[in-house]
């Protein structure tokens, strides 16, 4: 657990933003992406399991591509929150540069998770996806 806080501490130095100025706007979102994700990945197993492909690479596929995945959208969230403050110019800049760091993770996690054999290529793919279908989503939720 101490490799944790130090991983959240770095995270957070890096975005300038400490725990309590997250914006719950933030967090009330990840937890619905995360929702999603976690309902869209039981709906995977399931799937996985019905048509007789399941085993334990599918589970750790999808547990390793759906966790980043959430965590790539919390993460734009706080780069949005931190641009936020700034002129329209830099405000691009770090949404710019946030978008290359978060795509070069998601990147190397799916390259991780195909190239190594306690993964199921498809249970790493598929799961990139959860949050933009989550996404897509939202309004029939919130028909307010």
């Amino acid at each position: 657990m101490k490799g944790v806080g130090v991983f959240a501490r770095l995270l957070f130095a890096y975005f300038g933003v400490c725990m309590a100025k997250i914006d719950s706007a933030i967090l009330k979102e990840t937890k619905y992406i995360a929702a999603w994700v976690l309902i869209f990945s039981a709906v995977m197993q399931a799937i996985f399991l019905v048509i007789g492909k399941w085993d334990y690479t599918v589970l750790l596929g999808n547990v390793l591509t759906a966790v980043f995945a959430v965590l790539n959208f919390f993460l734009m969230g706080l780069s949005v929150q931190k641009a936020l403050g700034k002129e329209e110019k830099e405000a691009k800049q770090v949404m710019r540069l946030s978008q290359t760091y978060r795509n070069i993770m998601m990147l190397a996690v799916v390259a991780l998770g195909v190239g190594l054999p306690p993964f199921n290529i498809w249970a790493v793919i598929i799961p990139v996806f959860f949050p933009r279908i989550a996404i897509s989503l939202r309004p029939i939720f919130n028909k307010q």
